[in-house]
């Protein structure tokens, strides 16, 4: 079994216990749930902001620890405040090292829309991302089949989520891509078997992606130049989580790369 493999078993295990404890009614009850989200996709397109979605992230499969003692509240509001235009947040705690509440205290803390990551395999799971105060949520080509994709992406819509299909080749973009069900599309730049990273995989896909969806791009960014380079064809969002977390201020982080990046745009202007 691959690392996916593992992680979505234990999903599956991990959701049917948390519906036995946590039924669809009492999600439903929810402060978050008649509230109306705001839109990922037009925070993305704004010009007065970076594009960045500044991710919140613990620890990974691959990198094991990043940063276990940044506080959740400071941490996203200072990537706000610093010009990401977006938050993402991990949920996923056996591999990500995250918790639902590190939504919900993101939510408490800040008026910019934010992306639920985890890894969904279930209709529950889009009625807790709504529950929980999330504005969108991912749905990872990878691990669902296109009428999956669709089925999730409808019920994500019907609750006011929008919805960031995450591919990683054109393969799993033919086969999910629906309008119906996605509103913008993200390329991993990460490969899932070998965690190997490049750029390259989110400059050969840009085309392939109709221009209706606003592209993203995740995985692998460290730099302005590398958010510029992706940026002249076509990629609004700009997904960084380890280039920010490895640092004991990460959104000092953020607020240092914001800045090139206007630096860098100042500097096309004149």
């Amino acid at each position: 079994m691959t690392i996916l493999d593992t992680i979505i078993a234990h999903k599956r295990q991990e959701v049917a216990t948390r519906q036995s404890l946590v039924p669809v009614k009492l999600l439903e009850q929810s402060f978050y749930m008649p509230a109306q989200p705001l839109s990922l996709r037009r925070y993305l397109l704004r010009d007065d902001l970076s594009g960045i979605i500044a991710e919140f992230k613990r620890k990974s499969p691959s990198k094991g620890i990043i940063n276990a003692h940044a506080p959740v509240e400071r941490t996203t509001l200072g990537y706000m405040q610093a010009g990401a235009s977006a938050l993402s947040v991990l949920t996923d705690m056996e591999f990500f090292g995250g918790r639902n509440e590190d939504l919900t205290t993101a939510r408490r803390f800040n008026f910019c829309p934010i992306l639920r990551k985890d890894f969904v395999v279930d209709e529950y799971q889009i009625i807790e991302a709504k529950s929980l105060g999330a504005d969108a949520v991912l749905l990872i080509a990878a691990v669902l089949t296109g009428e999956e994709v669709l089925r999730l992406g409808r019920l994500a819509k019907s609750l006011g989520l929008e919805v960031l299909l995450e591919i990683h080749n054109a393969e799993e973009l033919d086969k999910t891509l629906h309008p119906d069900a996605v509103t913008l599309v993200g390329v991993n730049n990460r490969n899932l078997h070998d965690f190997s990273v490049s750029l390259d995989t989110s400059g050969e896909l840009a085309q392939r992606i109709p221009d209706e969806y606003v592209k993203v791009t995740e995985s692998g960014l460290t730099t302005a130049a590398d958010i510029e380079a992706l940026r002249a064809v076509g990629y609004r969002g700009f997904l960084m989580g380890e280039t920010f977390m490895r640092h004991s201020r990460p959104e000092k982080a953020c607020a240092a790369l914001v800045q090139q990046l206007r630096a860098t745009e100042a500097v096309t202007l004149l």
